[in-house]
Parts: structure tokens; C-alpha cells; sequence
């Protein structure tokens, strides 16, 4: 299954009857088609198959999956980095960056932080960590949010010490969507280290909500 086809199959595939209570679970920001995670997952599951075997991201083909209404493109063109992550360098930061700021909400937001912009730290750690300092700073919710949760699923390769500066970058704001993201990379770190997870909401002014989510498993 080529690029074509699988928009082809997306299109063809369409549920009007689910595609309406997608919309209104995401606050009405997008359109969908009206596929369900299963249904998408088998329908796309050739093609991503395929595109695993590629040497080189065809950024334009991801650009160009950003650029449809239907918000399954969006996770399709997600997907699709996903299967060629290993291919991700730094110089694909930027492109990231380009898609966060775009159609922003968390269910892509999420996705890009911890899968993607996660992967390019694994491999280029300097690069990516001097990078999302910056990143903290950033008066756009969804890039400081990137930043808090980048390292998600690092575990024991969690740089803690840069973990707790990006907070403190971000106290304050009274931001849902960065205070939530706090408590959720505080409660994720919980599980390697508690003791640090602790001592940050010990000594730390996090919000309430931060504090509540952050504090769940310690």
C-alpha cells in the first residue's frame, strides 16, 4: 500500500455516524473521519509495515498528512514517524517543532514529547536538553509542555536535575495543560526515583493540581 492509497483507504472508510461525538470529545477544535483507534490501526497496519522498510522520512508526505481537516491524518502522519523513529535526527527537531505549533492539542502534543522528541534526546542528549531549556522558557503552552514531558518514558535515564529546572520554568502560569503535565512527568519519575519525586513537591510552590498529580504513587 503506497501514500496514495492509504489516504484512499482512510477516506473510503469514513464513519459520519461516529465521526460527530470524535469531534465533540475534542472540543469541536477538529474534524474526523470517524475512525476509531482499531479500526484505524487495521487499516493503516500495511501500509505503516511498509513505510518501516524506508531509509529516509518523507517529511513532505508529513507535512502534507498535517495539512488534511480530519484530525486521523494528524495520527497517521504521528504513526508514521513513529515506525521510522530510529531515523529521527536533530536537524528533525524543527520539523517537530513545526507540527506542535500546528493544529496544537494534546493528543498530538503528547505523542510528539514523549515518542518523538524523546527518541532524538536518546540519541543526541546534549543537543536535545540545551534545546528544551529553551523550549521551557516558551510563552506557547504546547512547546513548554513538550519540555516537561519529553522525557517521559526515560525512567533511570531521566536527567532529574533538568527534569526540575523546566519545572521550575513553568510555575505559575496557571496553565491546566502545563500544570497537569508537571504533575503527570513528577508521577511518571515516581515510579524510578520517589525520594526525588518527593523532595521536589516537598520544596518546590507547585500548583495544586501538579502537586495532586505528581504525588499519587509517593
Amino acid at each position: 500500500m503506497n501514500k496514495t492509497e492509504i489516504i484512499t483507504t482512510l477516506y473510503e472508510n469514513a464513519n459520519p455516524e461516529n465521526a460527530a461525538p470524535m469531534k465533540k470529545y475534542m472540543k469541536d477544535k477538529f474534524d474526523f473521519l470517524g475512525l476509531k483507534k482499531p479500526e484505524r490501526n487495521l487499516l493503516s497496519k500495511q501500509f505503516l509495515k511498509g513505510a518501516k522498510k524506508d531509509e529516509t522520512i518523507d517529511w513532505n508526505f508529513v507535512f502534507r498528512l498535517w495539512s488534511f481537516p480530519e484530525r486521523e491524518f494528524q495520527y497517521l502522519a504521528m504513526e508514521y514517524l513513529v515506525a521510522l523513529k530510529e531515523l529521527l535526527t536533530e536537524e528533525d527537531l524543527s520539523k517537530l517543532k513545526q507540527l506542535i505549533l500546528d493544529k496544537s492539542w494534546w493528543d498530538t502534543v503528547d505523542l510528539i514529547a514523549a515518542k518523538l522528541v524523546g527518541e532524538i534526546g536518546v540519541r543526541n542528549r546534549g543537543f536535545t536538553e540545551s534545546a528544551m531549556k529553551k523550549w521551557a522558557k516558551s510563552e506557547d503552552i504546547w512547546i513548554a509542555r513538550t519540555a516537561l514531558l519529553f522525557q517521559l518514558k526515560y525512567k533511570e535515564d531521566t536527567n532529574k536535575e533538568l527534569l526540575k529546572e523546566v519545572i521550575k520554568c513553568n510555575l505559575g502560569t496557571k496553565e491546566f495543560f502545563i500544570d497537569k503535565a508537571i504533575g503527570w512527568a513528577l508521577r511518571e519519575y515516581s515510579k524510578t526515583d520517589p525520594d526525588f519525586v518527593r523532595n521536589v513537591i516537598e520544596t518546590v510552590d507547585l500548583a495544586p493540581l501538579a502537586k495532586r498529580e505528581g504525588g499519587k504513587y509517593v
